[in-house]
């Protein structure tokens, strides 16, 4: 790996904690570092069960990166074998913010929620914009 690290998108979704699990278990692999990436624009990642923070609307990048620490934490546990760095970057389009992000990475994960509406999308938006425009190689995560 040229750069041994692996950014992964998180969100709080039930796809995202996929995708951070499966990353976790490739950067062991690889012994490589991941970079967790929470995009956000106005709102940052909701609280469990998809709520809004009380005070979500006065955070600034400390408390968002704060968040993703928790969400990191609550999903892999305390596990030491691998290095993991919140990140939290306030922008418009989630897609872009992971495009940026992956510029010198080895590997981008995203989780795909996918089918929303559309039983022949397969991909949710962020992972179809993120195949499109990735600068490395990119898994897509389904759930189950």
């Amino acid at each position: 790996m040229a750069h041994n690290v692996i950014v992964v998108g998180v969100d709080g979704s039930e796809a995202s904690k996929a995708a951070l699990r499966w990353t976790v278990d490739e950067a062991r692999l690889r012994h490589a570092r991941v970079q967790a990436v929470h995009a956000w624009w106005i709102i940052p990642m909701l609280e469990p069960g998809g709520q809004l923070a009380h005070d979500a609307l006065d955070w600034g990048e400390e408390e968002a990166t704060e968040r993703v620490r928790t969400f990191v934490a609550e999903t892999v546990g305390a596990q030491t074998e691998v290095e993991i760095t919140p990140v939290a970057v306030q922008g418009e389009q989630a897609s872009a913010v992971l495009v940026d992000a992956a510029k010198d990475a080895d590997l981008l994960v995203v989780g795909s929620r996918g089918a929303g509406g559309f039983s022949g999308l397969l991909l949710g938006s962020i992972s179809q914009q993120c195949a499109h425009h990735a600068p490395c190689p990119i898994v897509i995560v389904r759930e189950d």
